[in-house]
């Protein structure tokens, strides 16, 4: 976690978490963390995001005490206000939606329960452990199994029975023992009617998804086929039902590009929303920074601004014509103007990806952005944004020079106005 300093300082890694430094609340998070099996935490002070996980005690008990098989997820939820927070540490891309549902369709039950208790529990699939792709494509939903630790919601479902039972049987009302048990229950569980105390749906569909596993893996849902998109070396690539699955190359950027169009998942390039999105302008601007960082990692770029830039292209004219994608986001911003789109069919199969962005309306639209930015690593902002897995790989990657100019750029442009910038480039609302 601290080998990351400079992201810290600047809220680009670990940001709008919430911080846990009231007594109560660390001790019932205690209290989690030992029924999971865990050691206790000595922090008096710590952040967590949507799911409990905090980067401090990460450093105390390692960076998946949340997800030690990345696989059934744990969850430790203190406050109702997590729901806002985001998902810092994950192998699924969509565990921070699955999160979001649980949170909102028992959102009565949430609010019950955190005043008197902590609730945790896992994200349980239909799998304990992954290790080929048939183990990802066998799970078709999760299951919230919630659990709490002064066991409210075990006391709170004995209550409801003896309710029930109330209700049905018309002598239930003499037996002396249960009602003094009701009595005992309710002076834990308050008016159970009134307090929905157990949550009221904890089965979600788990739809399409990125995965860490086998160093980074997509799953995409259709009517009729479901497609993965991985390195072909993933164990079971076109082995695993090859009757229902279609397997695509990470490396076959023709046949991505046509699996993404084919399916509507993309806007192809159109005046419509090019011109005014500045799309291609950021795109070219991204390339050149990319090639200034390939010929001269070491450069202090703290003074550039746009001036600074046309002077180092023409300075580099032989460089940027050999690259030859910076030439092309011209050509393609020229011919749009004239024309009002680009013919895409005559476009190199990687470039292509430089010229379209996720359709917004799609549900897949932020995993769609998120595969395109695999294909056009050299923009660092839109890594950031859809991909913080592979934007921290590059990152680690990067001389000191250049992570300082990135941090820079990302202030100066994404962290400025995030919701503004998603609208603006990607058409993404919130």
């Amino acid at each position: 976690m601290s080998k990351f300093p400079l992201l810290r300082d600047n809220d680009l890694i670990f940001g709008r978490l919430l911080t846990v430094d009231e007594p109560h609340l660390i001790e019932r998070y205690n209290k989690a963390m030992t029924a999971f099996g865990l050691k206790p935490t000595k922090l008096k002070s710590f952040q967590i995001d949507r799911t409990g996980f905090s980067p401090e005690i990460a450093e105390e008990c390692g960076a998946d005490y949340l997800d030690p098989n990345k696989v059934n997820r744990r969850f430790i939820i203190l406050t109702p206000a997590q729901i806002s927070l985001p998902v810092v540490h994950t192998a699924f891309s969509n565990t921070s939606q699955l999160m979001f549902e649980f949170m909102t369709k028992n959102q009565r039950a949430i609010d019950a329960l955190t005043i008197k208790d902590v609730i945790y529990g896992e994200i349980e699939d239909s799998v304990s452990r992954v290790e080929d792709i048939e183990d990802l494509l066998s799970i078709n939903q999760v299951e919230f199994k919630v659990l709490s630790a002064e066991d409210v919601l075990g006391k709170a479902a004995e209550l409801g029975k003896m309710v029930d039972r109330l209700k049905q049987e018309p002598d239930a009302w003499r037996d002396d023992a249960m009602l003094k048990r009701m009595v005992e229950l309710a002076k834990v569980c308050g008016d159970i009617r009134e307090n929905a105390l157990v949550p009221d749906q904890v089965i979600f569909r788990h739809n399409a998804y990125w995965t860490s596993h086998f160093g980074g893996l997509y799953v995409f849902i259709d009517p009729d086929v479901t497609t993965v998109i991985s390195d072909p070396a993933a164990p079971g690539f076109r082995r695993s039902r090859p009757w229902q699955v279609s397997y695509l190359s990470i490396r076959d950027a023709d046949a991505v590009f046509q699996f993404i169009a084919s399916t509507g998942r993309i806007e192809l390039p159109r005046a419509s929303w090019i011109e005014q999105s500045g799309y291609l302008e950021h795109r070219a601007e991204m390339i050149v920074r990319g090639l200034i960082r390939d010929a001269e990692p070491d450069r202090n770029l703290s003074d550039v601004d746009k001036i600074w830039l046309q002077t180092w292209i023409h300075g580099h004219a032989d460089l940027i014509a050999r690259d030859g994608n910076f030439p092309f986001l011209n050509a393609a911003k020229r011919e749009i103007n004239l024309l009002g789109q680009l013919r895409i069919e005559d476009i190199a199969p990687q470039q292509r990806f430089l010229v379209v962005r996720a359709r917004p309306d799609h549900p897949d639209a932020w995993l769609t952005n998120r595969l395109i930015s695999d294909f056009v690593p050299a923009d660092f902002v839109s890594r950031y944004i859809f991909n913080k897995q592979g934007f921290y790989r590059d990152y680690e990657g990067f001389s000191q020079a250049w992570r300082s100019h990135v941090v820079d750029v990302l202030k100066t442009t994404y962290l400025k106005d995030k919701a503004g910038f998603r609208a603006r480039l990607y058409g993404l609302t919130d």
